[in-house]
């Protein structure tokens, strides 16, 4: 039985090797390398970050960080979902983005945006599946071993914050 808990920093080994998973593909994200946990820990919401775990091995994890630090943009974060490569297909993935929709609404926020290569068609679906949808195409946002990479823009606006 797979159980959410939040993460915490004696998670950070499986969570690092996950993220360098995900690093490795080529299509998760810009970055080249995991960073550490003192700097992982200082870029992302402490109440929106989770693991997945089953049978005493963490499947994948997803977590949140500010868009700004401007404090119009404070109902506003980021995704990050990643999930073991043995994991996949198996509605981990869903399980932790729905996870951090309720506690972000629980939190006040009111937008939860993901930047994801368009060559990620997984995570596109896992995405709309949630309730994001593509509001823009960002092209040649950034390099990535020195090749132009664009990305999609999906968004979750929430049913209950902001809607007066």
């Amino acid at each position: 039985m797979s159980k959410i808990l939040n993460m915490l920093p004696i998670h950070w080994n499986a969570v690092k090797t996950i993220y360098e998973a995900g690093i490795a593909t080529g299509n998760a994200t810009f970055q080249q390398a995991a960073p550490s946990w003192e700097e992982w820990d200082a870029d992302h919401l402490l109440t929106c970050r989770f693991v997945v775990e089953e049978d005493g091995k963490i499947l994948g994890w997803a977590a949140l960080s500010k868009v700004s630090g401007r404090c119009v943009y404070a109902g506003v974060a980021e995704v990050s979902v990643y999930v073991s490569p043995a994991a996949q297909g198996k509605g981990i993935g869903l399980l932790l983005l729905n996870e951090l929709i309720n506690k972000s609404e629980q939190n006040g926020l009111w937008t939860l945006q993901a930047g994801i290569f368009p060559e990620n068609i997984a995570s596109v679906r896992l995405h709309e599946k949630a309730g994001f949808r593509q509001v823009g195409y960002r092209e040649r946002i950034g390099k990535m071993n020195g090749i132009w990479r664009s990305t999609l823009l999906l968004e979750r606006r929430s049913s209950i914050i902001a809607q007066d």
